[in-house]
C-alpha cells in the first residue's frame, strides 16, 4: 500500500457517515448565515416600506432566513437567491400588514378622540390636514408610496432604486410626482 494523499474533505465526509451526522449540515448552516449577513439590511429596509415595526420586520427576516434554510435542505433550486430572499419576504411583508390592517380596524375609533392639547379649531384643522394627507398617500401607486416612504427615512436614491429595482431616473421621476401632489394640496 502506497501513501496516498489523504483528503481532508473525504475524511471529514467518512467521519460524519461513521458517526451518524449530516456533512451537508454544517455548510449549509454557514452558507445561510453568509447570506443572512450579506442580505439582512437590504431586507430589513425594504421591510419598511410596508410600514411595519422594526419588531415585525426583524421577524419576517428571521423567517425568510428559516424558509431559505428548509428550501436549501429539501435541495430546490438555488438559482437567483437575492430574487427569492426578497420574494419570500414580500409575501411575508403583505401577510403581516394585512393581519396589522385588521388589528388597526378595531383601534381606528380610538385614533378619532380629540387630542387633549389642542383646541377645537386647532383640532378641527389638524384631522383635515390629517385626512389629506392620508388621501394623497392612498391615491399613489404602490412605487410611488415604497419611494416615498424610503426617501423619507432616509435612504438614497441609488439605495432605494436598488431595493425596488428600479433605474434611479425611475426613482427621481416617482418622488417628484408624489411631492407635486402634496404641493398641488397645499396650495388648494
Amino acid at each position: 500500500m502506497g501513501d496516498a494523499p489523504k483528503d481532508s474533505t473525504l475524511d471529514i465526509r467518512l467521519l460524519a457517515v461513521a458517526t451518524g451526522r449530516n456533512p451537508a449540515k454544517p455548510r449549509l448552516e454557514e452558507e445561510v448565515t453568509e447570506l443572512f449577513d450579506q442580505w439582512h439590511g437590504a431586507l430589513l429596509r425594504y421591510l419598511t416600506t410596508f410600514g411595519l415595526s422594526q419588531h415585525d420586520s426583524e421577524e419576517i427576516v428571521q423567517e425568510v432566513f428559516l424558509s431559505l434554510f428548509s428550501h436549501l435542505q429539501k435541495g430546490k433550486a438555488r438559482t437567483n437567491l437575492r430574487g427569492w430572499l426578497f420574494r419570500v419576504a414580500h409575501n411575508l411583508g403583505l401577510k403581516r400588514k394585512e393581519a396589522e390592517r385588521k388589528a388597526v380596524g378595531i383601534a381606528a375609533d380610538v385614533e378619532n378622540l380629540p387630542h387633549p392639547a389642542l383646541n377645537p379649531e386647532e383640532e378641527l384643522a389638524s384631522n383635515r390636514r390629517q385626512r389629506q394627507v392620508s388621501s394623497i398617500l392612498r391615491a399613489l401607486p404602490e412605487q410611488d408610496r415604497r419611494c416615498l416612504y424610503l426617501r423619507a427615512e432616509g435612504l438614497r436614491y441609488r439605495e432605494i432604486a436598488e431595493l425596488l429595482g428600479m433605474a434611479v431616473g425611475s426613482v427621481a421621476a416617482s418622488l417628484e410626482r408624489s411631492l407635486t401632489r402634496f404641493q398641488r394640496a397645499d396650495q388648494r
